[in-house]
């Protein structure tokens, strides 16, 4: 994002986001606009607690957390962590607030702009909204810095064959939803591997993937 157009671009997209999410919140755990995410959610939940294995009190950051519902199931799965969660959302912030109560933090910020002090997490997650992101590569550094060295990344999203991911990238600029690009396999890799080592891609199902990405040491 180097001219002024390109920030006024993103900001427009950040906004579609943040108006369309407000408006899903209420009925995103049940409705079908949360349903791919939710799909996802066993096989993120799966790697996070893989990546934390054998630490009694990891350091989560959940970036994009939505309502919390997925935050809550590692939570249940890892009752000793620290969470944090955060979303570009008011009302998606406020739905992961009451879900989570006292157990997580819960913030309204930028997953391109986050306010954590450097090496603040052991592992970190995005679920199915890293293909909102007008600057990925920026979201991909704030992830490695936000991690303690040899800290897990963990994106959790949407993924489609050549021909039908390139009508969809075509249409995204109109999407209301902020929508920004469906990668492929090779531009998640460069994306992550700029900053991460171990960078490892697999998809689910027909319309999803999982990369998992680790800081060096």
């Amino acid at each position: 994002m180097n001219d002024r157009m390109d920030k006024q671009d993103a900001e427009l997209l950040r906004a579609r986001s943040r108006t369309a999410f407000d408006a899903q919140a209420a009925t995103y755990d049940e409705g079908m606009q949360g349903e791919h995410a939710r799909n996802l959610y066993p096989h993120v939940l799966a790697e996070v607690t893989r990546a934390v294995a054998g630490d009694p009190a990891p350091r989560l950051l959940d970036l994009g957390c939505g309502t919390g519902a997925l935050g809550e199931l590692v939570l249940s799965r890892l009752p000793g962590a620290r969470l944090t969660c955060v979303d570009l959302s008011p009302r998606m912030v406020e739905a992961a607030r009451m879900r989570l109560g006292d157990r997580a933090d819960v913030l309204l910020c930028d997953a391109e702009r986050l306010p954590f002090r450097d090496g603040s997490f052991d592992a970190a997650w995005c679920n199915d909204s890293f293909h909102h992101y007008p600057d990925p590569e920026r979201a991909a550094f704030q992830a490695w810095r936000v991690l303690a060295p040899g800290g897990t990344f963990i994106i959790g999203d949407a993924w489609q064959p050549a021909p039908a991911r390139a009508i969809m990238n075509a249409w995204m600029p109109y999407s209301r939803e902020g929508d920004v690009r469906i990668y492929s396999e090779a531009e998640l890799r460069r994306i992550l591997g700029t900053w991460f080592s171990d960078v490892s891609w697999h998809r689910v199902g027909q319309t999803a993937c999982i990369a998992v990405v680790r800081k060096g040491v």
